[in-house]
């Protein structure tokens, strides 16, 4: 009597070599073979490959999802590489997208990497999204992360979603046919200005990485279709207490663009949706500005009074000599500390925040007040290269 099965046919989608890179995979019942053939036929985008995308497309890689899209228009910076470990030294100024992609394909060369090297904005998301299962929001900004949301809801798909913040993070599953969207949650972004971005406040290199993995786990539950994914729940992480929260997320029925009643049917412009034009906030036109060298001019006759307007901790790591430390948030309480009678010059990292801190006191009626143009980042690349850059 012959068997009912032969290895050969069980085995079709998957080589020996298969075999043996996902053989702890493969010995779960859980995942088991037809498991890994539902990961090898998988398609998932990855729209960033920074903090949280870096990690999750290396398990994802490793796992064997066949077929992964990496979106990132953006190149390796040194200060990335506390966190995006994905990235070495020698690949500063390099593109991100590409350099990951190549790190992908030599960690499992049974997968295929697709690499978007553009910006994903509402003129070609459908078309990126189309050939693929789900996305994966590894971005750092609020238009993309509604853009994702937005895309992934108009067509049908799941976006497996995180975001990091200082010692925090927070993960959840958005998939409208079973749950609520981004938008059922935040119904509007906050004010610009409001969330502070990583550059200005900071992230734990370690955070990433975690959330990164658990977006990674969900993303391979879904595909799978094992365990209870993050749908209608959002996962809370505090790394200082590590402390796990979860909270229940209910489906807003008045939700614009996935309840009964959507109104929004297609993609909209997402950077005037959340109130800016690009993915950093810009200093104002018409600011008082001087310019690095003119500043090193003015301080060497010492005809001008330099102050800092970032926290004392920014300051520990860098300063330009001379300044008075005044933190934005205290600005207000101490503001009679600064002479309307002389010149002033403000500054901070980059010159937002400074702007900002000169528009208060100019409604208190400082008239001699200017912004260093750039910050402190360019007074380190005009004047002072030993002051260093963060």
């Amino acid at each position: 009597m012959s068997p009912a099965w032969r290895a050969g046919d069980i085995t079709a989608k998957l080589s020996n070599r298969e075999i043996a890179h996902y053989s702890r995979h493969l010995i779960l019942p859980e995942v088991g073979l037809k498991g890994q053939e539902k990961l090898k036929d998988a398609r998932v985008l990855l729209v960033g490959t920074g903090g949280l995308g870096a990690p999750a497309a290396q398990y994802l890689a490793a796992a064997g999802v066949g077929t992964l899209g990496l979106v990132d228009f953006d190149v390796v910076d040194e200060s990335n590489l506390h966190r995006q470990i994905l990235f070495t030294k020698d690949d500063v100024g390099k593109s991100k997208a590409q350099t990951a992609a190549a790190r992908l394909r030599a960690m499992n060369p049974h997968i295929d990497v697709q690499v978007h090297e553009t910006r994903f904005e509402a003129s070609n998301a459908h078309g990126i999204l189309r050939d693929y299962d789900m996305i994966l929001d590894g971005t750092d900004n609020f238009p993309t992360r509604y853009l994702a949301n937005d895309v992934a809801v108009l067509q049908g798909k799941p976006n497996v979603y995180a975001s990091i913040f200082r010692f925090e993070g927070q993960a959840s599953v958005f998939d409208a046919r079973r749950g609520p969207c981004y938008r059922c949650l935040y119904a509007k972004p906050p004010p610009p200005g409001l969330v502070p971005s990583c550059a200005e406040g900071g992230v734990l290199g370690v955070l990433p990485g975690i959330m990164g993995s658990i977006q990674a786990a969900e993303a391979i539950k879904l595909i799978v279709g094992r365990g209870e994914p993050l749908i209608g729940k959002l996962l809370l992480f505090d790394a200082l207490e590590m402390e796990f929260t979860k909270l229940r997320l209910a489906k807003n029925p008045d939700c614009p663009l996935c309840g009964p009643r959507a109104t929004i049917k297609e993609l909209i412009d997402y950077e005037e949706f959340c109130g800016i034009r690009g993915e950093e906030e810009e200093v104002p036109e018409g600011i008082p500005a001087m310019d690095a060298r003119a500043l090193e001019a003015r301080l060497a006759r010492k005809d001008v009074l330099l102050v800092d307007v970032r926290e004392p901790h920014e300051a520990e790591i860098a300063r330009i000599p001379g300044g008075k430390l005044v933190p934005l948030h205290e600005l207000a309480a101490r503001a009679a500390e600064l002479p309307q009678t002389e010149d002033i010059v403000l500054y901070c990292r980059s010159g937002v925040r400074s702007a900002k801190a000169l528009q208060f006191l100019q409604t208190l009626g400082f008239k001699r007040v200017w912004n260093l143009d750039g910050g402190i980042l360019a007074w380190s690349d005009e004047v002072d290269p030993s002051v260093p850059k963060y």
